[in-house]
């Protein structure tokens, strides 16, 4: 079983995309990241041959994923206290369910476009572990032929070094790397500028990001056609 899972985060004012307020208010950023989470669910859902999942914290959120996760996926929990421990808990996860790859995708990419997790899939074939790298030094997705703990260890999350840490991690457990093409994810008003210009610039009929567009029309920052 090839086994693909979103890491998401129940869409709290407040408490998701922090660093967009400004020039957001709390319940603009929880409404654009809802935009990027459907995204990125429609993403994987459109991917033939993967058994998709959503990982989502805080756990009880049962409500919440029933208006988002459409039929043929299924859900788990995320649990941990930082971002490492919550990957290296939903990759045992899918493993210990019979997965045999595992590709672990953010929730902030919602332009990505879906070959890229396709490729990921296909670089397991020869690869030990693939990355997709940030532009701002993150990942956009981690994959893997064994669950492996010790590439989330050490780590230093949300810094522009997260990549370069996993590589070397990888390296040191003598496991082979292939990185993917990097692309970026929103986190800063500078991204979200960038979000906007690219949307501004695509057809409007483009379905890659039709919930995150709707969603910056809605706040105002989208012109309307």
């Amino acid at each position: 079983m090839q086994a693909a899972a979103v890491m998401a985060r129940v869409p709290v004012p407040g408490k998701v995309k922090t660093r967009l307020v400004p020039p957001l208010t709390p319940l603009a950023a929880a409404w654009l990241y809802t935009g990027f989470l459907r995204d990125t669910v429609d993403r994987l859902a459109r991917l033939d041959g993967i058994r998709p999942f959503v990982a989502c914290t805080p756990p009880v959120a049962d409500g919440f994923l029933a208006g988002i996760v459409p039929p043929g996926f299924s859900t788990l929990p995320q649990a941990g206290g930082d971002l490492g421990e919550r990957l290296a808990f939903v990759a045992e996860a899918l493993f210990s369910r019979g997965a045999t790859t595992v590709v672990l995708c953010d929730s902030d990419s919602p332009t990505l476009p879906g070959r890229y997790i396709g490729e990921a899939f296909l670089r397991l074939d020869e690869n030990d572990v693939v990355v997709g790298p940030c532009d701002d030094g993150g990942y956009y997705l981690i994959g893997m032929r064994r669950c492996t703990p010790r590439l989330f260890s050490d780590i230093p999350w949300s810094s522009p070094y997260v990549t370069q840490r996993t590589v070397e991690a990888a390296e040191r457990l003598d496991l082979s790397v292939s990185l993917l093409e990097p692309w970026y994810d929103v986190d800063t008003a500078a991204d979200l500028d960038r979000l906007c210009r690219d949307l501004t610039a695509s057809p409007e009929d483009d379905a890659s990001a039709r919930h995150t567009r709707r969603a910056l029309l809605e706040i105002g920052l989208l012109p309307q056609a």
